[in-house]
Formats: structure tokens, sequence, C-alpha cells
């Protein structure tokens, strides 16, 4: 009956030194919002929310966190993930809508729930994949993330001078800048390297259509978020008038609306983030729903050190995943601060086993990267 005893915010932050750009805006500086939580027992497990976009979201997520998520874990038991997850969902999924950000508040949700499995895990002397009871494979393929807007041929002889087998290639910058890019990727990845393809919803229903015959010339396997606003009937369309195969999900939030995207012939590829849709709880959830549907789970992943490892561990845990999305670009907040982090080799990656999240932080790495920490006593 160990109940939580204190939470712990902290924000992480650190410059970006490769141009990191998305079609909406670059990225200039990465940031990670931290969750700890602590048992009466004081033992502490780690959860990250992800909050790259906009430059102001951290202060946001302190504020939900505070005021809105950790007040609720107060009484509550660390080893009742899947029901704290409900009542935190029950309770602010309806101020989300009405505030009109379901985003915002499941990405500091999602914060709350890896924490606390990673806790459970922690207690269980487990990683989190078998203290669910759910572990079914010890390595997962990885794919590249993310080449461009910029030298894009030297990125990729990167990845392929390091054994990558996929590579992403960032799109929504023009139709010339992207059939540029995506033919520097193809001729000096080879043929054998797959490529994929990620819009980030730059295009319209046309404009995605006037891409197909240039993805289809470049050997494109799949296309992410192609169209704005990635309304499910517009994929549908899209799917219809050109037969691409497409990938989608960061962006979605709540296992119904998983559900319809899932079930429609247009969605090949399903990419849940563990940091975004909830955490654990969720995305595990999503991964059955797409196991049920015959849909590929490929999570999206474009954030830190816990948002990785928990990624990790729902790759170990489900069949339905078929690779994770691995970050090649400068990511201060990943890598650094772990101990010994995975890393992948022949495009493959060994999933780690130690208790809870797998992996153990270099807390001195986290101390000297926060920019921002306070904590609540909950007991």
């Amino acid at each position: 009956m160990t109940r939580i005893a204190e939470a712990r915010v902290r924000v992480l932050g650190a410059p970006v030194r490769d141009g990191i750009e998305m079609s909406f805006s670059p990225l200039n500086r990465r940031t990670m919002v931290l969750v700890s939580l602590t048992d009466e027992d004081g033992r502490t497990g780690h959860g990250e929310s992800w909050v790259n976009y906009p430059p102001w979201a951290a202060a946001e997520r302190t504020a939900t966190l505070r005021e809105g998520v950790l007040p609720l874990l107060a009484g509550r038991r660390v080893d009742d993930v899947p029901a704290v997850h409900a009542g935190l969902c029950d309770r602010l999924d309806p101020l989300g809508r009405q505030w009109g950000a379901p985003g915002p508040v499941r990405q500091a949700v999602s914060a709350v729930d890896v924490a606390l499995w990673d806790l459970r895990g922690q207690r269980a002397g487990a990683a989190i994949a078998r203290v669910a009871a759910r572990r079914v494979r010890d390595q997962v393929q990885v794919y590249a993330s993310s080449l461009g807007p910029r030298s894009v041929a030297a990125q990729a002889a990167q990845c392929r001078d390091a054994g990558h087998v996929a590579a992403k290639v960032k799109l929504g910058f023009g139709p010339e800048a992207d059939g540029r890019n995506l033919a520097a990727a193809r001729e000096t990845l080879g043929e054998d390297v797959l490529l994929y393809a990620d819009a980030n919803q730059a295009w319209d229903l046309g404009e995605a259509v006037a891409m197909a015959p240039v993805l289809r010339d470049a050997g494109v396997e799949w296309i992410e978020e192609p169209v704005r606003g990635d309304e499910l009937a517009d994929l549908e369309e899209l799917h219809r008038r050109t037969g691409l195969v497409i990938a989608t999900g960061e962006n979605l939030y709540g296992r119904g609306r998983f559900g319809a995207y899932a079930a429609s012939p247009a969605v090949a590829i399903l990419q849940p983030d563990v940091a975004k849709a909830g955490g654990i709880t969720e995305v595990l959830a999503v991964c059955d729903l797409a196991e049920k549907h015959g849909t590929a789970v490929m999570p999206h992943l474009y954030g830190g050190a816990a948002a990785f490892a928990a990624t990790l561990q729902v790759a170990a845990g489900s069949h339905a995943v078929g690779g994770v999305e691995y970050d090649v670009r400068d990511n201060p907040l990943r890598d650094p601060l772990l101990l010994d982090p995975p890393t992948p080799r022949a495009g493959r990656l060994d999933l780690p086993d130690l208790p809870g999240l797998g992996v153990r932080f270099d807390t001195a790495a986290l101390e000297r990267l926060t920019c921002h920490d306070e904590t609540l006593p909950l007991g």
C-alpha cells in the first residue's frame, strides 16, 4: 500500500548546435520537463513531458503539472498505474477540451504515467515491460531521424556509415527543396537503405497529391503527416487518389481517435508518442488497438532520455511495434543524461532490461542541465 510522497518537476535545457528545422519552425533549443515521483520508501521514478514547441511550452507544462495534475496524486498508491492514469484522464481531459488544449494536458499526464511505471519497476526490481508481463523481444529496428532541410547528403552519409538501414528526411520546405533533398538522400544512402519522409503537416490535400510522384520517384516507403490538420478524411482521400503509404499519430490524443485511424485502410502506420499521448499506459493500449486492426506501430520519439527509455520499454512490450525513431541530430538531453546509453548497431538496438525504465541516469548531468526545479509534497 505504499503511496506517492513527493513530486519534483525540473526543466532541463541546452542549445542545439546543428540547425534542426521542421516545416513549421526551427528548433533552436532542446528542452525537457522531467517529473520525478518519490514513494514513502524513498524510491524514485522519472518521466518526461514533450515540450519541443512552442518555446514557452515548459512554463505552461510546469504550471499544468503543479496546479492541475500532481495534486491529484495525493494519497494514490504507486502500484496501480493504469487506475491512476484513468483517473487523471477522466478528471483532466474535459478541462483540456474546454481549454482547446487536449495535447498539453495529455503531455503532462504522460510524464506522471511514465514516472509511475518507472517507480513500479524499481520496486519490483524488473524492467517495465517485464513488470507489465509483456516483454516480447530483446532487440528492435530503428530508423535514423531527421535529415534536412540542409546538408542532407552529409547527414545521409553519416547515417550510412553508422550502419543505419533506414532514414527519414524532413519535407515541407517547398517542392524544389523537397525534391532536391529526397534525391540527395537516395543517392547517398543507396538503394539498400529504406527511405522515409515527414512533411509535419506542411501540405494541403492538393499539394500532397502533387508530391506523390516525387515521393515515388525517390522510393519513399511511407510519408508521415502529409496533410495539414491530419484529419482522417483528408488522409483517406489522399490515399484513394495516390495510393501513398501513410504514417501518422504523434498528434493524436485519446484511444477512440487512435482506434478510428487504426481501422482506416489509409493509415498503415501509427506513431503514438509516449511523452505526448498519455504515457506508457496509453501507448501500450494504442499498440493493442493497432494489433487488433493489423496496423503497424512505429512510435514517434523526438525528446530526451526518459522518453527514449520509455519508448524502448514499449517496443519491448508489444508485437505491433515494427521499429522506433532514432534521433541522429544534436541532442544533449538524451545520451549525455544516461550512463551507458542504448546505441544502435547495424540498424538495431538492444532493449535495456534494468529495473524500471531499463537505464540509469547520470545524476550529475541532470543537475548540470537543470534550469528550473521545484518540489511538491504529496503525502
